[in-house]
């Protein structure tokens, strides 16, 4: 009997574990290396660290250019690093590639790449047989000095756990670019839609900021992305690489209004839609007021979310008298509209 198929979206983490462990790097100069709950590759290249993440737009179909440079430094930013230069691997579908599509993409990448002062460096483009719709894999290279890079595995026990503008800020973006059409026959207004699908730029889905801000403020133990999983995964990805547990407070979780209408209207747990456009990060629990107060002044909504606790195994949601554990999400929640 033949082994059933995958589903769609990241591999199951034991899975994708136990394949990285076969791979361990024995080049001294690699610093952190493939593991699940790390957002970027740190190599030693003397004064400073190169931080080189890689990171594919497959959800979206719009505005991939614009997704792939910021996704992709976000990894490098929440890591204390300075995203500067990105290599775009774009496949094209044979049948549908005009030239203003590849014109569109490469204008999106120039725009994101001019307003992150990142260079775009090289890459590969082609028309590939079997794809039916563009694929952007990003690769972005930045940079750390070795006092400033924060990891995800840096969380301390009794950490305060903030998260940053709310979620899920992509989620909505995403929504509301890819079923226009089924949310208009819902009756939202075409005013609405079109307001939703900004938020790919306001508030946006770079993290960029949020990370420089915490870090100028405060004593940053460690920061993560939450992307496809939504921040229940990415919480998920932060207790594992610190082998710590996590206290949620489900009442303190900023959902946006927006986000909790459009995952209603499709059936999604917002918990688990991807989440670009929010930041994790741990710090001192004495420092977290200031943290959120240094976000404030520079116009950015940041909350104190949880805490973390030295059971590994005690990752888990308080929501008034009652305690659950934390869900996990198998596949992102955003798939469901593509079904």
């Amino acid at each position: 009997m033949s082994p059933s198929p995958l589903s769609p979206g990241k591999l199951p983490a034991a899975l994708l574990t136990a394949l990285l462990a076969q791979d361990v790097p024995t080049d001294p100069r690699v610093l952190i290396g493939p593991r699940v709950g790390e957002d970027a590759a740190v190599i030693d290249m003397g004064d400073r660290l190169l931080i080189a993440k890689s990171d594919p737009i497959t959800f979206a179909t719009d505005a991939i250019g614009h997704y792939a440079v910021t996704v992709n430094a976000n990894d490098i930013a929440v890591m204390g690093g300075t995203p500067r230069w990105f290599l775009a691997t774009l496949l094209l579908p044979e049948t549908r590639t005009t030239t203003t599509l590849v014109q569109d993409i490469f204008t999106q990448v120039r725009q994101a790449c001019r307003d992150l002062d990142i260079t775009l460096v090289g890459g590969h483009t082609e028309i590939t047989v079997g794809l039916d719709r563009p694929i952007l894999s990003g690769h972005m290279l930045g940079e750390v000095t070795r006092e400033r890079l924060v990891t995800s595995a840096g969380v301390q026990v009794g950490d305060a756990i903030l998260l940053t503008k709310g979620f899920p800020v992509e989620g909505v973006a995403i929504m509301a670019r890819e079923r226009a059409t089924q949310l208009a026959a819902q009756g939202h207004a075409p005013s609405d839609i079109a307001r939703w699908q900004q938020f790919l730029f306001r508030p946006g889905i770079s993290v960029v900021q949020d990370a420089q801000v915490l870090q100028l403020a405060v004593e940053v133990h460690a920061m993560h992305d939450p992307t496809e999983g939504g921040v229940a995964t990415g919480l998920w990805e932060l207790a594992q690489a610190s082998g710590v547990g996590l206290h949620i407070m489900a009442h303190q979780l900023p959902v946006l209004s927006e986000g909790a209408l459009l995952c209603q209207a499709f059936g999604l747990d917002p918990l688990g839609t991807i989440a670009s456009g929010a930041l994790l990060a741990a710090v001192p629990a004495a420092q977290a007021a200031h943290a959120i107060d240094a976000c404030a002044e520079a116009g950015i909504a940041c909350y104190r979310i949880g805490t973390a606790v030295a059971d590994a195994a005690a990752l888990v949601l308080h929501a008034g008298t009652e305690t659950r554990p934390l869900p996990m999400f198998t596949r992102d929640e955003i798939l469901t509209i593509f079904q």
